[in-house]
């Protein structure tokens, strides 16, 4: 009778256990489980709403601040409440494409302020849900979530998703808002069910998000456009890829936006890539390089593939003034995916002989093609110095490699009879540029 008097007296319930191990407890659940509490007891329910339980999750989904709060002037569980009800439906994107958008303007507005300035204020669901109706299809959470920041930017130049300028081709792309997307909307084949995310009012290009799966594209994919030159069907569109889905290919353009990866260069965003380990230094001077691939200016069929590429050259500025010297000439070994090797020599660099001195920095921009999908470069520049011109000397560009993007070839060719590419030279594709010496 005693040991069950013992055993009783010990037996507690969820009404008699402490407040903090439960708070505790219920500190490890996510917001589903929490608001679930809420239906299991009175106790529960009340301790459910203690108000720092709902800090982390405000912070977790929604990326809001502590200044946030103070300036909203409510408590937690009533911002998580509020905000959920007005895009609870991005709650799995949400918090990657806030921050994305955020850690881009903080970069760009010292920068690129005019950039910042062309945004647009974030749709409303209504605006999101009639675009639906119009194009027919069901556009992607993740983009939808974006466009509830921002709905795109005004049409101006530069634009926000970055630009490329050589001697006679110059693009900028901008975000276009959901309206005008919506009217770029495809339906014709080729791109069918394709909904353009850029424009670039120069060259015409665009970037898509193929908002259904067909014709060989998989729903979400991001890519660039790319015409069959071969194929005798108008609806062979080739794809260059860009992303699987708009999170991957909206958050990896801000990380390397944010990251310095890309340059900005007279307030615009270059995508320019640079391998950290892509650099040589010969005595005082230094020389590095950044690459790009230029999708408007490639092909798959035939195979042409163009890429531009951006070359730093410093002089130490410790170096003493006698080494002020004098580019003289150029040798490049270029190297494609084969191993074919074409070896090129000539005076300067397009068309310059640029004066190095202590502290001085030259950068130029050139570009070269490839009949593969990559390549290499590699090769020396020859200077002589200034006060003893009879004295020169090489001066090492390090080895850079060059790939195109992941390339999908369009079911429209696969399905007409197979012809080889190798049976046309490269020089039927005609590009409106102007290649530099290399």
């Amino acid at each position: 009778m005693a040991a069950m008097e013992a055993e009783t007296a010990m037996t507690m319930t969820l009404e008699s256990l402490p407040t903090d191990p439960l708070l505790l407890i219920l500190s490890f659940l996510d917001y589903r489980d929490l608001i679930n509490c809420c239906y299991v007891s009175r106790r529960l329910s009340q301790l459910s709403t203690h108000d720092p339980l709902w800090r982390r999750h405000c912070k977790k989904y929604w990326l809001i601040s502590e200044e946030e709060k103070t300036r909203k002037r409510q408590c937690w569980k009533s911002l998580f409440i509020d905000t959920y009800c007005d895009v609870g439906r991005y709650i799995d994107h949400y918090a990657a494409i806030k921050k994305a958008w955020d850690d881009l303007k903080k970069y760009l507005e010292p920068r690129c302020p005019r950039m910042v300035m062309s945004l647009k204020e974030g749709a409303r669901e209504e605006d999101l849900d009639a675009v639906e109706a119009q194009i027919g299809c069901k556009l992607p959470d993740d983009y939808r979530c974006s466009y509830r920041i921002h709905n795109g930017q005004k049409l101006v130049v530069p634009g926000l998703l970055g630009s490329m300028a050589l001697s006679n081709h110059y693009r900028s792309e901008d975000l276009l808002d959901v309206d005008t997307a919506a009217g770029g909307f495809q339906q014709r084949q080729g791109l069918k069910y394709c909904l353009p995310l850029t424009f670039c009012i120069h060259t015409g290009l665009s970037q898509y998000i193929a908002v259904e799966a067909a014709e060989g594209r998989n729903k979400n994919e991001v890519f660039y456009q790319c015409p069959d030159q071969m194929a005798r069907n108008p609806a062979a569109i080739d794809m260059f890829i860009i992303g699987a889905t708009f999170t991957d290919w909206f958050t990896s353009y801000v990380n390397n936006v944010v990251s310095g990866s890309f340059p900005i260069i007279r307030d615009q965003i270059f995508r320019y890539i640079h391998d950290p380990e892509c650099v040589a230094t010969t005595g005082d001077i230094t020389v590095s390089v950044s690459t790009s691939f230029l999708p408007e200016l490639s092909s798959i069929h035939p195979p042409h593939y163009f890429f531009t590429y951006r070359i730093r050259i410093e002089m130490s500025k410790d170096a003493l003034p006698e080494k002020a010297c004098q580019l003289a000439s150029r040798y490049w070994r270029i190297t494609n995916a084969e191993g074919d090797v074409e070896e090129v020599q000539g005076p300067g660099v397009v068309g310059e002989f640029p004066i190095i001195s202590p502290g001085r920095v030259y950068e130029y921009t050139s570009c070269t093609t490839f009949s593969t999908t990559s390549g290499y470069m590699e090769g020396y520049y020859i200077f002589h110095f200034l006060y003893f011109k009879d004295k020169i000397f090489n001066v090492a560009i390090p080895r850079f490699h060059m790939a195109c993007p992941t390339f999908r070839v369009s079911i429209a060719r696969l399905e007409e009879a197979p012809r080889s590419p190798r049976c046309l030279s490269a020089d039927v594709w005609i590009i409106p540029v102007q290649v530099p010496d290399v």
